[in-house]
């Protein structure tokens, strides 16, 4: 027979093999568009921050310069060079001696400063720091006996930041001003008590008698407090003694005993005990004291990087310290 039953054939079968094949390969080549894609986006996206981090780190660290060449261009005529002590005063903070005695020496070495004034708003703090910048303003007042130094305080100016202004030719401060605070403290906290509640036994191994006497994990001892209270008590007289030497015979110290007690005044108060010189602001001492009202700041800045690292790690061993009970001698 001629004519014999062919099965028919499924769509399948009918389709061309060569169609499937070319399906797959325009898959292939679509995914791998997709992935040079992805692949570029990223490439682009990773440029595009390093390019941002290069731009903002270059302004921190750069923004320190600008402001530096702002603070020194002042008229030609000469200006009133401002320096601030602002905060507390220790090391690694704004106000530390290193930065407070950077400023006075460019202010100093400026030829075109007619006069310096500390613009004072502290509660104090170290009295290392403290003593390194008095002893700095005494020395360029020496130096350059033609550039006066004038502190202004402003609404605080206690304790270590007096030792500051101490050191200034006068102090000015607002008849509301707060001034004084002459005095040390050091403080702490003890855990004996809490240690024993809790059923912890502390366990200290030193090398010497007294190594660990201001641990506040342990008992206190009466011969170690009183040493202690003589340390704080020496530290007491050298304050007292350089704002002797630097305030003179316009202290009334000796109808006042209490000046140096630890007591605060208000800045009317301040003028009747001879701690300041007059009442008055930065702006009427630069324009009517030193006589060039133009005021240009040399406060050295630190960079927001500096500010940064600071804030996240740097007072990591300060916030230890104190979480462990204990605080050095400090003028606030």
């Amino acid at each position: 027979m001629s004519d014999q039953w062919k099965a028919p054939r499924s769509e399948d079968e009918s389709a061309p093999i060569g169609d499937e094949k070319s399906w797959r390969l325009l898959e292939k080549t679509l995914l791998a568009s997709v992935q040079e894609q992805r692949r570029a986006r990223r490439w682009g996206i990773f440029f595009k921050l390093l390019t941002f981090i290069y731009l903002f780190g270059a302004i921190f660290l750069f923004s320190p310069l600008l402001d530096m060449e702002k603070a020194t261009t002042g008229s030609d005529s000469g200006y009133t060079a401002v320096i601030d002590v602002r905060g507390v005063i220790a090391d690694k903070e704004a106000a530390s001696a290193d930065n407070i005695v950077g400023s006075l020496r460019n202010a100093f070495e400026d030829a075109k400063v007619k006069g310096v004034i500390l613009r004072i708003n502290s509660p104090g703090g170290s009295p290392v720091q403290s003593g390194y910048v008095f002893d700095e303003i005494r020395r360029l007042r020496g130096e350059h006996p033609d550039i006066k130094v004038y502190a202004v305080i402003a609404d605080l100016g206690a304790s270590g930041a007096y030792y500051i202004a101490s050191a200034a030719d006068q102090i000015y401060a607002d008849k509301s001003s707060l001034v004084g605070s002459i005095g040390v403290t050091a403080a702490g906290y003890g855990f004996v008590g809490t240690m024993e509640k809790l059923g912890v036994e502390r366990r200290a191994y030193t090398s010497g008698e007294h190594k660990a006497f201001l641990d506040p994990f342990q008992p206190q001892r009466a011969d170690e407090t009183e040493f202690w209270k003589g340390v704080l008590a020496t530290t007491h007289r050298q304050f007292i003694d350089s704002v002797k030497a630097g305030r003179g015979d316009r202290l009334k110290d000796k109808e006042h005993p209490e000046l140096f007690s630890g007591l605060i005044w208000s800045g009317e108060q301040a003028l009747q005990l001879g701690l300041v010189d007059a009442l008055g602001s930065s702006s009427m001492v630069a324009r009517d004291v030193i006589g060039a009202k133009e005021m240009v700041d040399f406060t050295v800045k630190e960079s927001p990087l500096d500010r940064f690292s600071k804030k996240f790690g740097a007072s990591v061993a300060d916030r230890i310290a104190l979480w462990m009970g204990f605080q050095g001698p400090s003028l606030r």
